[in-house]
């Protein structure tokens, strides 16, 4: 092994059984013989040596690489750029290349939070539904995700011992008792009276905790009718605390008592996902509404009883925003203007959409509706 570190590294690249019966090609060789064999380089005297003839036909191998670089090859020529075209030798191969092998699916169908088969990120390339982003991670939303959710699951837990007979879901229509031929057939009715018939309330599972998906933040300036500078106000207030551009709004009526025409913009909105709502959530909570004098709180009977729920600001309070209180000087005092907060949750129910505001730091006051 020793006798190999002399020999040069391109050398040494060479198979072991051919250096050996160029190194060593006799049995009875003498030392002397061998060690003027393992010399780094092949010298002249070593070539005009007979007795070196074994090292000089080891070493006649090298002669054989390149001594030029590759670098100073020649550019291809313009015939030969034009004929290459890697796109049309795809194009004509009959058969793709194993989708097993050398690409990778990620699952069609997103089977919870906790299922142990998770679809990759958004911002993973492999995605499926592939965003560029984020580049931000809201305090919010790493607290949702390894504290809130779970604590949902073990608040709205509802035990079953087995073996317990299912209930037969309540039909909320009225059917029909047949009494006419024209009853066959025929789409049940409604209850009596004129109730709303709410979404049907499902049991919080790993695969439906509910999570915030959406937040509309929306203002109404009557005084715009008038003078214009109003809406530009109001938007401009938008556009700080949300980050993305306001769309201005028209009125759907006419009343005459207000002097409101129909088609008239009177105001502005936008919506925010993702990250951007629980990041302005997350504004609310720690220093909107802490910081609202004699405040109770939010009702606790807004909602759609579709998980939906909404609160105001008056324009005070959108003073108390980082983004405003800074350049509060840009904006004209008596301009200010409030704004209606819509949360959008994938909850079933208000009670759900409640209990995950609460969980996040949002007080609630006044009669629960369920």
């Amino acid at each position: 092994m020793a006798s190999l570190r002399g020999v040069s590294r391109s050398a040494r690249s060479l198979p072991i059984s051919q250096l050996s019966r160029q190194l060593y090609p006799t049995a009875t060789a003498t030392s002397t013989t061998t060690t003027a064999t393992c010399v780094r380089s092949a010298s002249t005297s070593a070539s005009n040596d007979s007795s070196s003839s074994s090292s000089h036909d080891a070493f006649a191998v090298l002669r054989e690489l390149e001594s030029d670089s590759k670098l100073g090859a020649p550019q291809a020529s313009p015939e030969v750029k034009a004929s290459f075209r890697p796109w049309k030798r795809a194009a004509d191969r009959k058969f793709g290349l194993p989708s097993s092998r050398y690409q990778y699916h990620p699952p069609k169908y997103n089977r919870g939070p906790l299922h142990p088969i998770q679809s990759p990120a958004a911002s993973d390339p492999i995605a499926r539904d592939y965003v560029p982003g984020p580049f931000n991670l809201p305090r919010l939303r790493q607290t949702y995700q390894s504290t809130v959710a779970s604590d949902l699951m073990t608040i709205a837990y509802n035990h079953v011992p087995p073996g317990t007979p299912k209930k037969e879901p309540v039909d909320r229509l009225r059917g029909w008792d047949g009494s006419s031929p024209y009853h066959k057939n025929r789409a049940k009715r409604g209850p009596r009276g004129s109730p709303q018939l709410t979404v049907v309330e499902k049991d919080i599972t790993f695969r439906n905790i509910p999570e915030i998906k959406e937040i509309t933040i929306a203002s109404y300036t009557p005084d715009a009718l008038k003078d214009p500078d109003h809406l530009l106000v109001a938007r401009t207030m938008l556009l700080a605390i949300t980050g993305t551009t306001p769309e201005i709004t028209k009125t759907h009526a006419d009343v005459a008592q207000w002097g409101i025409r129909s088609g008239e913009r009177a105001g502005v909105k936008t919506t925010i996902y993702g990250n951007a709502a629980y990041e302005f959530l997350d504004r609310c909570i720690h220093l909107v509404f802490p910081r609202i004098k004699e405040w109770k709180g939010i009702s606790a009977s807004t909602g759609d009883s579709s998980g939906n729920l909404a609160f105001g600001l008056d324009p005070q309070d959108m003073t108390l925003f980082p983004e405003i209180e800074v350049n509060y000087d840009m904006y004209p005092s008596k301009m200010l203007t409030g704004c209606r907060v819509f949360v959008k949750t994938t909850a079933t129910s208000d009670r759900q959409a409640r209990l995950l505001l609460q969980s996040m730091g949002v007080p609630f006051y006044g009669q629960i509706r369920n």
